[in-house]
């Protein structure tokens, strides 16, 4: 199976299983807008609660807050939104698709430092144990060729992009040769700048309405209030403040399923630091975000850093985790040194001073800010692809599987009677009353024993109890591994504890 066919059987598989479904499916859909189903919500809300707990739970001096959707419009005008928050667009005149011009460019530049991985590839298995990559690297006409052209896209593009040269970025897709997906042609427009941002009206009445605008980003209502924050807390520098929660962008080039949507879930950090140590905390947080990711057990060729070819107006350093999706290396997380951009712009702005006073220093200042910014819904599909397998199992038969994290799927155990009458409904619905308090617990009946494993192994439960005749005399069950399919007979009081061992959300914290 490539990794197209993977994409769209995880796509088919979310919809089969009540995981996501277009929005409005009803009325035809509404593009680049998804629901989540029963496991789909189930999933996202551990995931977002991992996150949390990692995050906030897990450190003395990094707390919560939930800031509102609306905000005041000024808000929008200091962080730089309304001015700058724009994508370059380009359009394919005989296809009339519409494309991210600097999407596509990124794109030929992956391409073209692919052609050389892949040249050393062939040199490290041709020279076995004696093959000297960094040597090869520097030397070997062929790859320095592809990397000296891909560097001298890149640079053209970052000047381009720094200056906002849009015929220049036009100019680099035509220049190299850049063909439309669709038609396959270099038939372009010209390049144009469009802001993503949603507004709406506020107040009763229209005419005494005023724009605002739906939050393109979580972090300006962590700035906002800082103050609050620090004061009522007591914080003292360095110190942390998270939030999760919806943010919208309308985007014209939305795709990749949940990849790229207008709605869509940030879990943000913003961390506040004494000025000329933001790079240290810049490094140890792109170090601790990426062993964050590393606890979910992808291995290790499946998350890297790319640094920003063109740095936003708020950042002097940046960074993104990006993860091999189906569809390639996208971003997943970024990590960026805002400097005191955003304070600043909110103090002059308001008017209100937005300092702290450090004792130790005995002066006050506006804090610097090195953020981490997460997409719920891109982790969410990241873990779904990496964890959707289609297996082959022993006997010839086959089964799809949801090899999910055990702490994060949406279900933690099933339990089964094994036929439903003689009172093992009754006794599964015991054991289903015992465990509820603590875990998210089904309970089936319909349908052979066979099949409603294979049915739990494709939603990614971890454990199936099987309620039979046996249990009735001497209350014991039979536990079965989602991963292992390993059966093994045990008593009920044992069963929380194989529980808290496996599926507790502690699990995962303590890898992190």
């Amino acid at each position: 199976m490539n990794q197209e066919e993977l994409f769209k059987n995880v796509i088919s598989h979310c919809k089969e299983y009540g995981f996501i479904f277009q929005s409005s499916e009803i009325y035809d859909g509404l593009s680049a807008v998804y629901d989540y189903g029963q496991m789909g919500a189930e999933l996202k809300k551990n995931i977002r609660d991992f996150w949390w707990k990692s995050m906030v739970q897990m450190h003395q001096n990094i707390v919560g807050i939930d800031a509102a959707i609306f905000m005041h419009p000024t808000t929008w005008k200091a962080s730089g939104h309304v001015d700058a928050f724009n994508d370059p667009l380009i359009d394919n005149k005989d296809s009339k698709k519409r494309y991210r011009a600097d999407v596509l460019i990124e794109e030929h530049i992956a391409k073209i430092n692919a052609k050389a991985e892949k040249e050393i590839e062939k040199a490290k298995a041709r020279f076995g144990e004696t093959f000297d990559e960094v040597l090869y690297r520097q030397t070997n006409p062929r790859v320095l060729e592809y990397l000296n052209k891909a560097n001298d896209i890149e640079s053209r593009f970052k000047n381009a992009l720094e200056n906002n040269l849009l015929d220049e970025v036009r100019q680099i897709i035509i220049d190299c040769e850049i063909v439309c997906p669709i038609s396959g042609s270099k038939n372009w427009t010209e390049v144009r700048q469009f802001n993503l941002m949603f507004s709406t009206q506020i107040g009763s009445l229209s005419e005494d309405s005023n724009t605002i605008y739906l939050r393109p980003e979580t972090a300006q209502g962590i700035f906002v209030n800082y103050l609050n924050v620090q004061k009522t807390g007591r914080m003292k520098i360095p110190f942390g403040i998270a939030q999760t929660g919806k943010a919208f962008r309308n985007e014209i080039v939305a795709r990749q399923f949940i990849f790229r949507m207008r709605e869509f879930e940030q879990m943000e950090m913003q961390f506040f630091v004494r000025p000329g140590t933001e790079m240290e905390w810049y490094n140890y947080w792109k170090n601790t975000r990426m062993k964050w990711h590393q606890a979910f057990g992808f291995g290790d060729n499946k998350h890297k850093f790319h640094d920003h070819l063109k740095l936003a107006h708020y950042a002097n350093a940046a960074s993104d985790i990006e993860f091999n999706f189906p569809f390639g290396f996208k971003e997943l997380e970024g990590i960026h040194s805002r400097t005191d951009y955003d304070l600043k712009q909110h103090e002059n702005h308001s008017g209100k001073k937005l300092q702290y006073f450090d004792s130790e220093l005995n002066e006050s200042y506006v804090p610097y800010v090195v953020e981490t910014s997460i997409g719920l819904d891109r982790l969410f599909l990241a873990i779904l692809s990496e964890a959707y397998q289609e297996e082959t199992l022993e006997d010839g038969s086959q089964r799809v599987v949801l090899n999910i994290a055990f702490p994060l799927a949406p279900i933690k155990v099933a339990v089964l009677p094994l036929v439903n009458k003689d009172g093992l409904p009754e006794k599964a619905q015991e054991i289903v009353d015992l465990l509820k308090y603590d875990y998210n617990v089904a309970t089936e009946s319909k349908d052979a024993i066979g099949k409603r494993y294979r049915r739990n192994d494709a939603i990614g439960t971890p454990y199936c109890i099987t309620v039979d005749y046996e249990t009735l005399e001497n209350n014991t069950v039979t536990i079965r591994n989602r991963d292992t399919m390993k059966q093994e007979r045990i008593q009920i009081v044992q069963i929380n504890q194989i529980l808290r061992d496996t599926v507790d959300m502690s699990v995962l914290l303590k890898k992190c």
